[in-house]
Order: C-alpha cells, then structure tokens, then sequence
C-alpha cells in the first residue's frame, strides 16, 4: 500500500465508496473506515498500519499544499 489510491481500493473491496466533497474530509473518512475494519478483524495489523501511515501523509500533504484552492481556483484578474 503505496497512495492514497491504493487505500481507497482497499476500502472499495469491502463495500465502501467515499465521497464527501472535499478532499480532507474523504481522507479523513478513510482512516475512520479503516479504523473499522481493523476492529472488525477483516484487516491484518500490517495493512492496517500502512493504510494509516498512507492516511496521514496524505492528510498533511492536503494540509499544507491544497489540491483545489478554498476559493474554487480563481484569481484575481
């Protein structure tokens, strides 16, 4: 488990499709359902610990260098 492309895969192979809206949050709604199917026992230790660790790059990743602007992209012309 190498991207955040890898984690969604991961979590479509069980029923879970995310979409909220905004990147950061479909991150974060990521680890909650990870977190979930660690509790459940329907990932090992390992997958669960390298999902996460994928999660939190992205998260900080998406925390300092935003895909899309907060303000839709425009500019000030």
């Amino acid at each position: 488990m190498r991207t955040y492309y890898d984690v969604l895969q991961l979590l479509k192979r069980y029923g879970t499709y995310i979409h909220v809206g905004k990147r950061l949050w479909d991150i974060e709604l990521a680890a909650v359902e990870v977190d979930r199917l660690h509790a459940s026992g329907l990932i090992d230790d390992r997958l669960y610990a390298s999902a996460k660790i994928v999660l939190r790059h992205a998260h900080e990743q998406e925390q300092n260098h935003p895909l899309i602007q907060s303000d839709g992209g425009k500019t000030d012309d």
